[in-house]
């Protein structure tokens, strides 16, 4: 198998592609070792020491280490985790997961184009930088949204929030005032 790594905006996370799909749709991550529990790949991963997070996306691994570890030590061997996962045959989740983000709240028109104008421009170039951010909600103006795999801790995120979409929002919805990162 062979596995592309790729840096990414974020010092402390590396970017992984597989020749092989991860997820079949969305995204997952994973904070810690005990969250990881469902998923065979994040579980292997997370054996390893000083790694702090893991996200799951249908093209790519992105792997947060921890200060104290080099990325000289801990690539070989987030490599050959995720070779073993994949020469195992098991799936990346054990069975009878379902997904947990399903809402049952109709969305008003705001938040149905703020959404759509995250997940065309917006997701897309940040899956390139290895992270995902996704909508969390909208209210008094002020639009929260999650931010996952490299994204999440990166130097630059808050740039990217401000200067990119905050912007790019105010644009076009003008019922929008702020972006703001949830709290972790």
């Amino acid at each position: 198998m062979f596995i592309q790594t790729e840096e990414t905006p974020n010092p402390n996370t590396l970017k992984f592609i597989p020749d092989a799909q991860v997820l079949e749709e969305g995204t997952v991550e994973f904070k810690d070792k005990d969250s990881a529990k469902s998923s065979n790949l994040a579980n292997l991963i997370f054996l390893i020491n000083g790694i702090e997070r893991v996200f799951l996306s249908t093209e790519f691994v992105s792997v947060t280490k921890n200060n104290e570890n080099k990325w000289e030590i801990l690539k070989p061997l987030i490599l050959t985790s995720i070779m073993d996962h994949y020469a195992s045959g098991k799936a990346v989740f054990e069975k009878n997961q379902s997904n947990t983000n399903v809402s049952v709240d109709e969305d008003t028109e705001v938040v149905k184009q703020i959404k759509e104008l995250i997940d065309q421009r917006v997701r897309p170039a940040v899956a390139m930088d290895g992270g995902d951010i996704t909508f969390c909600s909208f209210e008094d103006g002020v639009v929260t949204l999650q931010m996952k795999g490299a994204c999440a801790g990166c130097p630059s995120s808050t740039a990217t929030l401000k200067m990119g979409i905050e912007n790019m929002l105010r644009h076009y919805i003008p019922e929008v005032v702020e972006v703001k990162a949830a709290e972790l």
